[in-house]
């Protein structure tokens, strides 16, 4: 079934959990991997401010850093008053899942709002996709 409602996209990671989720949880770091807000700048403590590799517009990111579950929560927008829980990452370390224990899954997932074209709505699960592959390259190189 094609989930109209939520995108998830996971990748294996050849790298403790807690060295991929220092990584999901860090703001600036984040604008490494997150092109619909690449360059990260720190605004005020815990607000993050970047720019959308395909539009040049700036985003807004919150986090809210959940390190007993290795969860993160993304608030985005396009101001700080417009933000809005969009995106959520998890890693799952590898032994959960009968893995070697020094490796990991990271999962990406976003929700679709009413206003999101199909067009739009294809670019994010794409775009997502693709972040994975950066996600994995900056951590196995920690």
């Amino acid at each position: 079934m094609i989930d109209p409602h939520c995108h998830s996209s996971s990748i294996l990671v050849e790298r403790p959990a807690e060295v991929a989720f220092t990584l999901m949880a860090d703001g600036l770091k984040q604008g490494e991997w997150a092109w619909g807000s690449a360059d990260r700048v720190e605004v005020e403590p815990g607000l993050f401010r970047g720019t959308s590799v395909f539009t040049g517009k700036h985003t807004f990111v919150r986090l809210n850093v959940d390190r007993p579950r290795f969860q993160v929560d993304y608030e985005v927008g396009a101001t700080p008053d417009a933000m809005q829980l969009r995106n959520m990452s998890r890693v799952i370390p590898g032994a959960l899942l009968r893995m070697p224990p020094d490796t990991c899954v990271v999962t990406l997932i976003t929700w679709r709002l009413a206003t999101q074209t199909d067009a739009e709505w294809v670019q994010f699960g794409t775009i997502h996709e693709a972040e994975m592959f950066l996600i994995k390259g900056l951590v196995e190189r920690i």
